[in-house]
């Protein structure tokens, strides 16, 4: 499938794994870039042990990695340590990426950047980004309000009219090749997936956990801040993140602040974290969850999205 994004990257296909915090290793990340995609690391919360070891799991691999700007900046020189890198791409997420913008062109890295709303994207498009992610609430993991459906269109009439060289990717609720065409008819020239590759071999998640979505329905996710509370981090109001409902979100969705100052909560639940265990911490997942159904390797669920669209793209001419 060749768009605008696979003749930028020299990719066979125009997926691109999300930087997922933790599940997304350098495994993940290679075993994307290996099955024709573009493998993101996911940087996260900028903890450099955990980043060389990812970019050693990796390989001889070409990936980029991703960072939660607003975290990252607390401690910038994980970014200088992954330029180092020379990655294929930088991605930017939750934040303003105009104080480091410069020095990802200065290093002549593709700044990716993943927005919520247009008035991000145009700041991003300020910013010089080369790669708009346009990221809907349907996502797993933090985000805003938006849907998918609307926003990744109004993005793409503004950068069509104002900023034609940018890239734009599709994100959130896309799991499948439905989701993947979709996305292409909508104005992306391709797609950022998350939930669909957290649930693979290669990815850095309990089997607990991947069970746990594997029986759920998208019914059964919320947006919450509850994860955030027990894990003591303050992210910005804006943002809160999708997760599975379970014992943890009934007691403490309501009353975050609580949890906050119930230490024994939170160590309850970083124990859960620590054991991957969906009843004691959250699973992160989005409403795709009801579309996965298995934890196959990663290039199967590339493979076999890549099939599906292009059948549904071949006949979408003769719709009318």
């Amino acid at each position: 499938m060749r768009t605008r994004l696979t003749d930028a990257f020299d990719l066979t296909h125009p997926i691109v794994s999300a930087p997922m915090a933790f599940a997304a290793h350098g495994r993940l990340a290679a075993a994307v870039s290996h099955a024709g995609g573009l493998g993101l690391i996911g940087g996260g919360y900028g903890n450099a042990e955990w980043l060389d070891g990812a970019f050693a799991e990796a390989g001889n691999a070409r990936v980029g990695c991703g960072f939660i700007t607003w975290k990252m900046a607390e401690n910038a020189e994980v970014l200088d340590q992954v330029l180092a890198r020379n990655p294929a791409a930088l991605c930017l997420s939750f934040g303003d990426p105009a104080p480091f913008a410069p020095r990802i062109a200065e290093a002549g890295v593709p700044l990716m950047a993943q927005v919520q709303t247009l008035r991000d994207a145009q700041r991003a498009a300020d910013c010089g980004a080369r790669v708009i992610v346009a990221q809907g609430s349907e996502a797993g993991g933090h985000g805003e309000r938006r849907g998918t459906i609307t926003l990744v269109p109004e993005v793409a009439d503004w950068l069509a009219g104002h900023a034609p060289e940018v890239l734009l990717l599709a994100a959130g609720g896309i799991a499948d090749g439905r989701g993947l065409a979709a996305a292409l008819m909508l104005g992306a020239d391709g797609v950022l997936i998350g939930s669909r590759l957290w649930a693979s071999e290669e990815a850095q998640v309990s089997e607990a956990m991947t069970d746990a979505a594997i029986a759920a329905t998208g019914d059964q996710t919320l947006r919450s801040t509850v994860m955030d509370a027990a894990r003591g981090l303050r992210w910005p109001d804006r943002y809160t993140a999708r997760v599975l409902r379970n014992p943890i979100t009934d007691r403490w969705h309501g009353d975050p602040d609580a949890l906050r100052a119930d230490q024994a909560a939170q160590a309850d639940w970083a124990t859960g974290w620590t054991e991957g265990d969906p009843s004691r911490a959250n699973t992160f997942v989005g409403e795709a969850t009801g579309l996965i159904h298995d934890r196959p390797p990663v290039a199967e669920i590339i493979a076999a999205m890549v099939r599906q669209a292009e059948a549904l793209l071949r006949r979408a001419p003769g719709l009318d």
